[in-house]
């Protein structure tokens, strides 16, 4: 290992020795500059008549020499060129100054005067100076302002608790990393066939959902030495600091070897070169392109795999991420229903659960979950749990905590007027009515008129499948049921209210994307007229999408009300064919404020429903 000390970046020498040379140059040009202290000249005879007169404050006597400063008037400091030293004037001098209560001392001549002002003023430059060496010879050994050396830590097995069994959901990924941990303990196996290992791997996925996790159970697993460090470690505000920590980093990795080094949050360092509008000669700069030398450079790293993780590979620059570097790239998805059921059962293993606890309905209840979601869930109902003194938890706990979660807190004390109360009741009997009549939109699970701390006056929460491909069908199905409150509202009291600006919203901009993206427009056909969106700070250059008509534009703008329009009237006319069952679930909703999908389907177990309209 090379055991050279690292030399302090040559920018910070220079502006360090500069502000030195300033800071001194000010410190001689205050201790020489002349002062400019105003004195009155007297006479002997003058120091007498003030001496007499009680205007004398203090005196001081240096040989023939006498100074003093008066207690009135505009000048107040004085000089006089007194009798030669040893004079007996000097007696009846001091005489006067005692009757008067003169404040009097004599001085040898040339004492202390340019003593201490000279200490005072050098000091200050000699602590600078000492200060200055101190600093440089410390950042060159590396001891006290290790400015360029590595902070990724060294993550000691016997310190990790983590181990692919507290990982879930992920079975593919974990298959793919288990390899790397395979060839770290048996390198043998592969290299009899030919085959490397990759050099680095990208973890890749949305926040949450379990990259971090992943690398701290690789550490757990793997035999040999973990260092971790997080990607804006590398960066400082000293140009050069970055770089040489890159530098260091891969130093010690390769003389551990074989090892395991994790970058996590790489995109505060990787992102792509140019970026932005001010040039790209910066400090970021400096360390990506260290980083890609030692990743895949004319010094190879044996030994040495580089993991990393980010949330945003769309920003990283395109060298980091070919082969040679980064050559495999791991997707972590969203876990599906299977994957949330498993990652709950991992979370709850150390919680006292009751019997009627279903964790496979929970994980229904939680499509888009991921697993920091999921955790923090089972956290939610444990602290319920104990804050009612249960010994164990159970459902109504889970289900409050994710209404908590996803709604916030229940505002049950709020006041709310009856005929807000009406109104809101029929505005999530709609939406709940219409989940009931369209049953591919999901089954009702849940509607409650109980104000939440998001702003939520109600909601009404269906129990959907895990779904990749959406028909137009199910997607003006959805649509109806987004709309269906404020098709309920007007129904009912033929009049509009504010309580539909997030569904209409909602409504928007799937109708939108069913135009402009997905090509479900009738009148425009398979197209997609998506603008494209190029951000300028990820070093892109400023691309312009592909200029529409006016007449295109406006033909967007009217299918994008067309479909809007036709699942709002198709809401309404579902509700008005089943106008009865709109009224008894408002009216139950009133009386009991929440219901769930068995209390509903008892509430209209008597009445026909007609789902055509």
């Amino acid at each position: 290992m090379d055991r050279r000390p690292i030399q302090p970046p040559r920018t910070l020498r220079s502006i360090t020795f500069l502000v030195m040379l300033v800071m001194i140059g000010l410190l001689i040009a205050q201790a020489f500059w002349p002062t400019q202290r105003r004195l009155l000249e007297f006479t002997y005879s003058d120091l007498l008549f003030q001496i007499q007169t009680g205007n004398v404050e203090e005196v001081v006597i240096q040989g023939s020499r006498i100074e003093g400063s008066l207690k009135a008037g505009e000048i107040r400091g004085f000089v006089v060129q007194g009798p030669p030293e040893g004079s007996a004037l000097y007696t009846e001098l001091a005489r006067e100054m005692d009757e008067r209560g003169v404040v009097y001392q004599f001085q040898a001549p040339g004492g202390a005067s340019w003593l201490l002002p000279l200490l005072a003023y050098s000091l200050p430059v000699v602590l600078l100076v000492v200060f200055w060496m101190y600093m440089m010879r410390r950042m060159q050994g590396g001891s006290a302002f290790t400015f360029g050396q590595s902070r990724a830590k060294l993550v000691a097995k016997e310190f990790t608790k983590v181990s692919f069994k507290d990982v879930a959901g992920i079975d593919e990924v974990l298959d793919e990393v288990r390899e790397i941990v395979d060839y770290l303990r048996d390198p043998g196996r592969f290299v009899r066939l030919g085959a490397k290992i990759p050099k680095g791997i990208l973890l890749v996925g949305p926040p949450g959902t379990g990259k971090t996790l992943l690398a701290r159970a690789i550490a757990g697993e793997a035999g040999v030495p973990f260092f971790s460090i997080s990607g804006s470690d590398f960066v400082e505000m000293f140009v050069g600091v970055g770089a040489a920590r890159v530098r260091d980093m891969f130093q010690k990795a390769k003389a551990s070897a074989p090892c395991i080094v994790f970058i996590d949050e790489i995109d505060a360092v990787g992102r792509k070169r140019g970026a932005g509008l001010g040039g790209g000669h910066d400090e970021r700069e400096q360390t990506l392109n260290q980083l890609l030398s030692e990743m895949d450079g004319f010094e190879g790293n044996a030994g040495v795999i580089v993991l990393a993780a980010t949330n945003r590979p769309d920003v990283l620059d395109l060298a980091l991420l070919r082969p040679g570097r980064f050559d495999r790239k791991i997707a972590v998805p969203t876990p599906d229903l299977h994957g949330r059921e498993a990652i709950l059962k991992v979370h709850i293993r150390e919680k006292k659960l009751s019997t009627d606890v279903d964790l496979a309905l929970l994980a229904r209840r939680t499509p888009g979950f991921v697993g920091a979601d999921l955790e923090n869930l089972c956290n939610e109902a444990a602290l319920l749990a104990a804050r009612r003194n249960k010994e164990r938890i159970e459902l109504d706990d889970f289900d409050e905590a994710l209404d908590r979660v996803l709604t916030g807190l229940a505002r049950k004390g709020m006041y709310i007027r009856d005929e807000e109360k009406l109104r809101i009741a029929h505005h999530e009997a709609g939406h709940a009515l219409l989940m009931k009549l369209l049953p591919d939109t999901g089954p009702i699970h849940k509607v409650t008129i109980i104000p939440r701390g998001t702003g939520a006056l109600g909601f009404a929460q269906p129990l959907p499948e895990d779904r990749r491909l959406w028909s137009r069908t199910l997607l003006l199905d959805h649509l109806a049921v987004i709309l269906g409150g404020r098709a309920a509202d007007e129904l009912v009291f033929s009049e509009q209210t504010t309580g539909a600006s997030d569904d209409l919203k909602r409504a928007t901009e799937i109708a939108k994307r069913m135009v402009v993206e997905w090509g479900m427009s009738e009148a425009l056909g398979p197209v997609n007229v998506a603008a494209d969106r190029v951000n300028v700070f990820l070093g892109e250059e400023i691309v312009r999408g592909e200029d529409h008509s006016e007449e295109l534009s406006s033909a967007v703008d009217r299918e994008i009300r067309v479909i809007s329009t036709q699942a709002y009237e198709r809401a309404k006319a579902l509700l008005a064919r089943n106008r009865a069952a709109l009224d008894r679930l408002a009216q139950e909703l009133l009386r009991r404020e929440s219901l769930d999908g068995d209390d509903i389907d008892t509430l209209l177990a008597d009445l026909t429903l007609e789902s055509t309209g």
